[in-house]
């Protein structure tokens, strides 16, 4: 379970420093927007997004089993999150938190990493398109400037809430939140190595300064960010808190153990590497540990950040610790000029990450594999959106591991009715 950076630093020469140092900067300007609409979608402070994108990344690339895997708040948990807040309040999250960071580093230690592949695959895709409806509908009202007092997480009831409150829609904010994501898809495609997300957010947020227009931003909504890391702190914690927040603490785990093996399997094929599982389990528990204490969010190995981080160069995790040191320099030093980023563009970006976050060209081939195959992805994603993701994963695996034993053709049970 040797972290991979004690594996790449012998022989480390100054043109991979280089190469690392510009990937890491490059990803940090992708990680920074999203870490503050992640935080905010998650009903916390969007600085609490920046604290998880320093501790979490910083501890994912120093202990974990990937080379080049980046860390930090993802688009998984925002459900999750927004309901252990909504419930249990924000040091709920940071004990749950904590409480997860223990559990993965108990499964690190017992090599559970390996497990991954019990996980029937479409219970991963069903959940994951679930969460991208869940995240996508969760930023209309930022993304259309809607006025509604008080938002429920229930899917059909926020439905509900957004259309009565379609009167209230501003055309400002729909336009600079529209031109926000027609910049980055732009960006994508004609600058691939260009960190568009910055960019198109700096863009069009500058535009709403400038033309003063009726849109609200980060500061207007929360006031000042800050400009350094909080001291390490722990909220009070009883025996009655901690069972309330267990069945939280588990899905956090889980999702953070799932998403950072997944993570780490595409950056493989990408470099053609190996990860090393256990490691990666085990750094994404101290990864989550280190974030509670700072009063951070989850935190787990971040595939699109991953991948920017590989097209940029990246090639060793000193990638990922420049990432961090670049995110805490910024909030050291420009965290006044962060806070001018406009809500309809945070938003913006997020519904266009939850449509990646689906990866819609493979919707096709999902439809053409075994009927229980689908049926899998169908309950496990609706039970996402209109249920709960913890009954959601928990049916989908357990009807998953039942088809693959039916396909197994398992023998007949030899168990008979009793005489009576």
């Amino acid at each position: 379970m040797q972290p991979k950076l004690l594996t790449t630093l012998p022989g480390y020469t100054r043109s991979l420093l280089w190469q690392d140092v510009v990937a890491g900067v490059t990803v940090a300007m992708v990680a920074l927007p999203l870490s503050l609409a992640i935080a905010i979608a998650s009903g916390a402070d969007p600085a609490k997004g920046l604290v998880t994108a320093i501790v979490a990344g910083f501890l994912i690339s120093l202990l974990g089993g990937s080379r080049v895997q980046i860390g930090g708040p993802t688009g998984a948990f925002i459900v999750v999150v927004y309901g252990i807040i909504a419930e249990h309040g924000y040091d709920g999250l940071v004990l749950a938190t904590f409480m997860a960071g223990l559990i993965l580093i108990v499964a690190g230690v017992f090599r559970a990493g390996n497990l991954i592949r019990l996980i029937p695959e479409p219970v991963i895709n069903g959940f994951t398109i679930g969460i991208a409806i869940i995240i996508a509908t969760s930023q209309f009202k930022d993304l259309f400037g809607l006025t509604a007092a008080d938002v429920p997480a229930e899917f059909l009831a926020k439905i509900e809430v957004l259309w009565a409150a379609r009167p209230t829609f501003s055309t400002s904010s729909a336009a600079i939140g529209l031109a926000t994501m027609a910049l980055i898809v732009l960006f994508r495609r004609v600058a691939p190595k260009l960190p568009g997300l910055i960019v198109a957010v700096a863009l069009t947020s500058g535009l709403v300064v400038a033309a003063d227009l009726p849109v609200d931003t980060i500061h207007s909504r929360f006031g000042d960010l800050p400009g350094t890391l909080p001291w390490p702190a722990m909220p009070e914690v009883s025996l009655e808190t901690i069972i309330g927040l267990l069945p939280s603490a588990l899905i956090i785990a889980f999702l953070a153990g799932v998403e950072s093996l997944l993570s780490a399997m595409v950056a493989d094929r990408m470099i053609a590497g190996h990860h090393r599982p256990n490691a990666e389990v085990l750094a994404q528990g101290v990864a989550n540990l280190g974030s509670s204490l700072f009063g951070g969010m989850p935190a787990t190995g971040a595939i699109a950040r991953t991948a920017t981080n590989i097209r940029a160069g990246g090639r060793t995790p000193v990638a990922g610790l420049v990432h961090a040191a670049t995110i805490l320099l910024v909030m050291m030093g420009a965290s006044r000029l962060v806070g001018y980023m406009a809500m309809p563009a945070l938003a913006g970006l997020l519904v266009l990450t939850a449509w990646n976050m689906s990866e819609p060209q493979k919707w096709r081939g999902y439809l053409a594999e075994r009927k229980s195959d689908v049926f899998l992805l169908a309950m496990t994603l609706i039970l996402t959106v209109l249920a709960d993701l913890t009954v959601a994963i928990g049916v989908g695996v357990a009807l998953g591991l039942a088809f693959r034993l039916q396909r197994r053709k398992a023998p007949a049970s030899d168990w008979s009715e009793p005489d009576r």
